[in-house]
Order: structure tokens, then sequence, then C-alpha cells
């Protein structure tokens, strides 16, 4: 065995040059603690380094301490950066360092001062500093900027509210990358028309093969950012039946969102679970689904849903929207108001967090911090009926009528005259005795659009109740089950048939209920109050075993005063971010 000769040292390369190729191989822990070194070094004796290798040395220190998440020292080292920068622009000539080899052209290789300025705004973002993120890109001319600077500039504009801005930010993307898709969703979540869109696209649709689909996949987008479901649910279906998109998880979370804001609760729930086949890793709209699922009282598989998110990430809002949806619908009131609150420091724009914070303030008594919550999740998203549902309530729930009655009759115009708006319309007006027959002529409406959609049934179903048109409301609801199964409509069914002595059936149907939602406390009352009528004698006998008992299981579904306490002292998370 003959050894290999050893590697002779590079004398070529100055140390800046070291960490400069350190640097480019990832090697960010190694670069942090030479470069902090060497600038040590120079602070000591100004003249060791020359101002363009104390440039480099600032950049891929703040490099590395961009890659360790400490965003405000890596924002103080990048501006260190830059105001070496400009005196370095400032002198015609680089100096010859004193303690390293001559300069090389490959030393002279600087650091873009456009990529630190666009490090510098990433960290603002992280450290939610937008106006500073945006005073910074804001800087860089525009010829200067790239296309990945005008799509953090545009998303900020749009945050911010500046949306002129942000179309123009969103087009120049759109101009350089003429395939940027989310730049795109961007323009249209903006109102610019579907034809502007797709005609800045048509060039590489047409020059490339297979491209085909794109002019449609922009037209589907335009109508769901325009709230027209039932276009967009047909225009996004014809795209997944193509077979060469057959499948793809991004149309079907599209699909199963759209079905959820269309009230079809049913085949939401069977996109997302084709989706989440597809991708067992899949976080998207699982906030979504999560709430489905607990809508429907299946608390079990809410809670396996959040721990499989949890060991996925729980760096992103989902997995605590989910279990905060778990937490609420078990009446867990504070646990939900931390979750939500810790999703949305996650991600200030998660429209589900902010519904689940508000809810569980509404819930808690707090309505006007929910108030500006529900605000909030409409301001992202003005095509959600259920944001207005959520500040309607609050509206009812503070007897504010009047305030309900215009933002009900607003989104009816502004959402147009579907079964969705025409119940929630109906809902402000039966809090009023004088617009009752307006209530039930719109809900009327409603079910001859969609005589299966649930909440107009159960909203005619109330109407009914005071009318006492018992026998109405049997049919109704008879009409209404015979081809869905619904926790809600089976137990007001049950309702109903106590109202008309058919207690036999009426057991029936809070049994069903009951099997659909274990947890829905109505029809365990109505089941209960049934079999205290029909035996007296027993039902005293079995109070008396409660009260010796106690009353532990109801203790630990509303929660204990001591966990309220604990998640109360969790109140630095309850702030809007």
């Amino acid at each position: 065995f003959v050894p290999s000769a050893p590697r002779p040292p590079v004398a070529s390369m100055s140390v800046v040059e070291h960490v400069r190729e350190m640097a480019s191989a990832g090697l960010h822990s190694n670069v942090r603690l030479l470069s902090g070194l060497l600038l040590t070094m120079s602070g000591n004796n100004p003249e060791l380094f020359s101002p363009s290798q104390k440039y480099q040395l600032l950049v891929y220190h703040a490099d590395s301490l961009f890659h360790d998440k400490e965003y405000r020292n890596a924002v103080s080292k990048y501006t260190m950066a830059l105001q070496q920068k400009k005196a370095l622009s400032k002198t015609s000539k680089v100096r010859p360092s004193t303690g390293n080899a001559a300069s090389t052209p490959q030393s002279q290789c600087l650091p873009s001062e456009i990529e630190v300025k666009y490090k510098m705004a990433e960290c603002y973002t992280m450290l939610k500093q937008d106006k500073d993120a945006i005073a910074i890109l804001d800087g860089i001319p525009s010829r200067q900027r790239t296309p990945k600077i005008n799509m953090m500039l545009a998303n900020l504009y749009k945050k911010a509210g500046q949306e002129r801005s942000s179309v123009t930010s969103y087009k120049e993307v759109l101009r350089q990358c003429p395939l940027a898709l989310d730049a795109i969703l961007g323009l249209l979540s903006l109102s610019v028309k579907g034809a502007e869109v797709a005609s800045m696209t048509i060039n590489v649709i047409q020059s490339i093969p297979n491209l085909d689909w794109l002019s449609v996949w922009i037209k589907a987008y335009a109508f769901v950012h325009t709230g027209d479901n039932t276009r967009a649910i047909n225009t996004i279906c014809s795209l997944e039946k193509k077979s060469l998109l057959r499948d793809n998880v991004d149309l079907l979370g599209s699909l199963a969102d759209l079905y959820f804001r269309a009230g079809d609760n049913k085949n939401s729930i069977l996109k997302f679970e084709q989706a989440q086949m597809l991708d067992p890793y899949l976080i998207k709209g699982m906030d979504v689904y999560g709430y489905l699922l607990a809508r429907e009282g299946r608390l079990e598989d809410v809670e396996n849903l959040g721990c499989r998110l949890f060991n996925i990430s729980d760096q992103h809002a989902e997995p605590w929207v989910v279990s905060g949806c778990h937490s609420f619908y078990s009446k867990r009131y504070s646990r939900a108001l931390y979750l939500g609150a810790k999703a949305i420091q996650l991600n200030s724009n998660s429209v589900q967090a902010l519904l689940l914070k508000g809810a569980a303030l509404r819930n808690m008594g707090r309505v006007q911090e929910a108030i500006i919550h529900f605000r909030e999740a409409i301001r992202l998203a003005p095509c959600r009926l259920d944001c207005y549902e959520g500040l309607i309530e609050c509206y009812l729930a503070s007897n504010s009528i009047r305030e309900a009655m215009v933002m009900a009759n607003n989104v009816y115009k502004t959402l147009g005259a579907n079964a969705q708006t025409l119940t929630l319309l109906a809902t402000v007006c039966l809090e009023d005795p004088v617009t009752q027959e307006k209530a039930k002529t719109l809900l009327d409406k409603a079910l001859t659009q969609r005589p299966d959609y649930i909440k107009a049934v159960v909203k005619k179903a109330e109407l009914l109740s005071r009318e006492q048109k018992y026998e109405d409301g049997i049919a109704l609801l008879r009409n209404a089950l015979a081809n869905q199964s619904d926790c809600v409509l089976h137990r007001i069914l049950g309702d109903f048939l106590v109202a008309v002595n058919e207690y036999q059936e009426a057991m029936d149907q809070y049994s069903i209920a009951l099997s659909l939602d274990p947890n829905d406390q109505k029809s365990l009352e109505g089941m209960q109050k049934m079999e205290k009528e029909e035996s007296p004698t027993d039902a005293t006998q079995e109070e008396d075993v409660d009260d010796m008992e106690g009353s532990g299981e109801e203790g630990d579904l509303e929660g204990s005063d001591s966990e309220a306490a604990q998640w109360a002292d969790q109140e630095q998370w309850f702030g809007m971010q």
C-alpha cells in the first residue's frame, strides 16, 4: 500500500474565500463560528481586512444567523453589511488586505446587495414587521427587482390593503415568469378579470405542449374568487376528469373547499378524504376538514386527525385549529380560545383560526372581541358565507338586530340569491316578529332551490314549531331525511313527534341522533325527559343515585374551573397578532 501524496495547501485562497466556500456548501454553523471570530479580529484591527472582505464576512455571518432563525440579530448584521457596502462604493480602489493573500478576481465576487435586502425583508416578515419589509424592498429600483422580490412585495402590499401596488407587482412576476400560478391566484383574488390574466399566459400556453388545461384552470379559479361556487365546481370537475390531471391533490382540495362553501358538507368531506388518501402528509385544508368532522360529532376522528397533523408539523396553523375544534365541540371554550390564538400566531391569515377564536369568544360572552375576529375573517375571505354567519350570530347575541339585518342584506346582494344567503337573511328575519312572513317566503325560496339544505330545513322547522304546525314539520323533516342522515334533523323530528304523542318513534329518532353525535346534549335531554314521563318513580331513583355518585362526566365535558384558569393564564396568546 502506497499512501497518496498529501494535498497541498490552497495557498491562493484567503480566509474570507474559505468562509464563502463553506457558506456555499451549506456549513452554516461553521460559517457562524469562523465569521464571528474574524469579525472580532477586524474590530480589534481595522486594517486586517479590506472593506470588501468586511462586507462579505458580515453578509455570511448574517446568513448563518438567518439559518438559525435569529432574525433580529440577522437584520442587525445585514444592516451593518449594507453600511459597509455603501462605504465601499464610495472608494474607487479596494485596499489590499495585510494579513491575507493578495486579492484575486474571485475574492471580488461580492454578495449581491439586492439579495441582502431581500433577506432583510424575509427577516422582517418573520418578525411580523411588514412595514419595514415593504420599506426595504421599495428601496430597490424597479428594474433591479427579481421575480421573488416582486412576489414578496405583491403579497405584502395585498396584506397591507395596497391593492393597486399589489396588482402591479403580481403582473411583473407574470411578465418575467408566465407560469407563476400563485401570482395568477393573487391577481384573481384582487378582482382582476380572468380573461386579462389568461392573456398574460397565452403565448406560453400556445408554445408548450400539454398546457391547454391552464386556460381552464384560470377560468375555474376566477369563478372561485368571484364566489360563483357552482360554476367553479363544474369547471374544476371538468379538469379533474381529464386523464392527465386526475387525482391531483390540489384540485381535490379546492373541490372540497368549494363544496364546503356551497354548504354541501357530505361531498366536501368525501373530497378531503380522497385527497388525504393520495397524500397522507397533506396539511392544507385539513383545518376545514377537522371542523366538518367536529360539527358531525365525530370527535374521536377529530382527535386522531389532530394527532396525525401534529406529527407532520406543529409549525402550521391547521393542527392547532383541528385540536381547537375538538375542544370547542367538547364545550371547553377556554382551551379552544388558546388553541385558536396559537394558530393565529403561526398564521395570521388563517381564516379558520379566526373563526374558531371568534366562536370561542362569543360562547364565553366576549361578544365585542369576537366581532373583531369575524370582521378580520371577512376581510381575508369576502366570499365565505360562514364568516358572515359568525358576525351575524354575534349581532343577534347582543340584540343588535338592525346591524344583523344590514349585514344579511349586504351578503344577499353581494353573494347573490342562493339557498345559503336566503337562509341567512331568513335567520335574521325570524328574530323580529314583524318580519316573520318575510322569513317564511325566504325559506320557501331556499328550499325550492335546495330541498336538502339542512340549515334551511332547520329554520323552516323552527318557524313551523312556533306556529304549532307539527304535522307539516314532520313531513318537511321526513322529506329532508329521505336522502341524508343528520343529527340535528333527527333530533328536531323527535321533538315534533313528541308534540303529536308519537313517543316510540320519537325515542327512535333521539337514538339515531345520538348514534350520529353521542355528545348532542339536546337529544339526550329529549330522551331523558321521555323516560321520566314514562317512569317517574324509576327516574326519581336514578336522580338519587346520580346525586350520590356526583356529576363527574358533566364536569369533564364542560372543563373544570382549574382547567379554565390554566388556559386563561395564557392571555398573552389571545390578542390579535
